[in-house]
């Protein structure tokens, strides 16, 4: 199993940053990739950014520019650098860790997620 706990929400003004962080502990080495995900009220949740084990990067298109997705392998943590946050941007933000196994296969884990909200 894999354990995530995200953080780094908080309220910020519009143009402003902030970091979020997703710690992952347990079985690290079945992890494919980690992505952050977010969900605003009434609305699906959406991918916002991935890396692989790899280091491949993936961005929605729009946060390209804006957001960077880094992570410290010797600490196991993914880093979510947001700058330039717009109000449209508000909602929990989850981490998300891509899992494979040849036991259970493939299996997504969740952080508990991270408010964030973004004044105008």
């Amino acid at each position: 199993q894999v354990q995530l706990v995200d953080s780094g929400g908080g309220l910020v003004q519009a143009g402003g940053s902030l970091r979020l962080s997703c710690a992952a502990s347990g079985s690290t080495f079945s992890i494919n990739a980690i992505g952050w995900y977010r969900q605003a009220p009434g609305k699906q949740r959406e991918l916002v950014a991935a890396i692989g084990s790899g280091g491949s990067t993936n961005y929605a298109d729009s946060v390209k520019g804006r957001f960077t997705i880094s992570r410290d392998n010797a600490k196991n943590t993914v880093y979510l650098q947001m700058n330039s946050l717009k109000p449209e941007e508000t909602a929990v933000y989850y981490c998300n860790a891509d899992t494979y196994t040849v036991v259970a296969g493939q299996y997504d884990y969740w952080g508990k997620g991270t408010q964030v909200t973004v004044s105008s």
